[in-house]
């Protein structure tokens, strides 16, 4: 699908906002721009109907209480709701495929914090066709693809983008969104911090005999995390972190192999499971962009960084990106100051660095801590996990952390409009 028109007499057109990458987060931030009545232009290099193929993209997204709340101040959630399986509890333990569970584990209640979900698994490609279908809905946005961007040249003015077929396009702020190798990142000459972990995620889903009654488990092996996410029609998706060199020979087990080492791990719980679908793997690994701005330019999401997914808060920090960065854009237009302007490339700086610094530090830490089987430290790590259990005010924390409601909160978040 390539949308495309000149501005007129043949001169470059002009919107307000150009975003350069239309997968999710791409897409969300020109919807919720586009939704308060700025012109905006997503540029992606795919085709959409590519994007939302079931081939493209196996993985499911954990999509925060605060996250949904971005969801629905955007006009998204309306596309999603009925493909959402809501995370009623979530259980966190340590385990041995060969040993079991472990006897001590942390369990969090959603009855115990007011009864909302602690959030909703949501297949990405269910994201990504509802994004597209509420662009369609929105004349200020326009989705150019497929397209590449080949040259993006910044100024004191404006930025002027000229695209592999000729086209250019004028923007008072481009908004990076073309993940963790961005091109944009790269050209303004933004270093990273970055290093990759000697593991490997493989993603799969399963269909299972019993209801999982809304439950996610976050299982710490010695490989890594196993987690187990709910999903709507009695399925499972698991997101399983192994060891990088032992990941390959899994991959290449046949199905009754590879559901032979699965249950050794997802245990018997919900009966009888079967693969659903393919499998996919994905190399992790960490990183963090020196700074997310420059002159007309705000890096958002992948592009600015990228953590394990053990909490599964990886894409629910970008939301947050974008949440804040729309606030600052939109108040700053209330004020006459364009969108491009420095003052709202600092508020939004120096408003989301803390919060991804801090959660980069964490789930790096949490993953140190648990995937390795050293007596002492099982023993040491086990004894923490019942410790919270039982100190109700730290609990409690724990949980409003992982709906993604603690600290200073953009308005989107907070469930209100722009």
């Amino acid at each position: 699908m390539v949308s495309t028109k000149k501005g007129a007499n043949g001169m470059p057109e002009r919107v307000e906002i150009l975003v350069v990458g239309g997968g999710m987060a791409g897409m969300t931030m020109g919807c919720a721009l586009a939704g308060t009545g700025i012109d905006v232009a997503v540029v992606d290099r795919v085709d959409p109907m590519k994007m939302t193929d079931a081939g493209f993209d196996g993985r499911t997204t954990s999509i925060a209480h605060s996250s949904a709340k971005v969801f629905e101040g955007i006009g998204l959630w309306p596309y999603l709701e009925g493909d959402a399986e809501a995370i009623l509890d979530i259980r966190v333990a340590d385990g041995h495929p060969g040993r079991g569970i472990g006897p001590l584990f942390l369990h969090y209640d959603h009855r115990e914090i007011g009864g909302a979900p602690f959030g909703y698994i949501i297949e990405n490609r269910t994201i990504r066709t509802g994004l597209f279908a509420r662009a369609a809905t929105l004349p200020n946005l326009r989705v150019i693809a497929p397209a590449m961007v080949e040259r993006v040249e910044r100024s004191l003015d404006d930025a002027d983008v000229r695209l592999a077929d000729g086209h250019r396009l004028k923007a008072s702020l481009v908004v990076a969104a073309d993940g963790r190798n961005s091109a944009l990142r790269r050209a303004a000459g933004i270093d990273v911090a970055e290093f990759r972990y000697k593991q490997t995620a493989i993603v799969c889903t399963v269909h299972h005999e019993r209801a999982h009654e809304g439950v996610a488990v976050e299982l710490f092996l010695p490989g890594g995390p196993f987690a187990m996410l709910p999903m709507t029609d009695n399925r499972t998706n698991i997101v399983w972190t192994e060891r990088a060199d032992l990941a390959p020979d899994l991959l290449r087990l046949d199905e009754d192999e590879f559901l032979t080492q699965l249950r050794c791990r997802f245990g018997e719980w919900l009966g009888k499971i079967e693969l659903v679908g393919p499998r996919f793997s994905y190399p992790l690994g960490l990183m963090h962009a020196e700074r997310y701005t420059d002159l007309r330019l705000a890096l958002v999401s992948e592009a600015a960084h990228a953590i394990h997914p053990i909490s599964g808060q990886g894409f629910n920090l970008g939301l947050r990106d974008i949440a804040v960065l729309a606030e600052a854009i939109v108040d700053a237009r209330r004020l006459g100051l364009e969108a491009g302007d420095p003052t709202v490339l600092k508020r939004y700086e120096r408003w989301r660095r803390f919060d991804n610094v801090t959660l980069a530090a964490v789930t790096d830490g949490l993953n140190r801590l648990f995937s390795n089987d050293v007596p002492p430290i099982r023993l040491a790590r086990d004894l923490g996990l019942a410790a919270v259990g039982r100190m109700p005010p730290l609990k409690r924390f724990f949980m409003r952390h992982a709906m993604g409601i603690v600290g200073e909160l953009p308005r989107l978040v907070r469930g209100e409009v722009l």
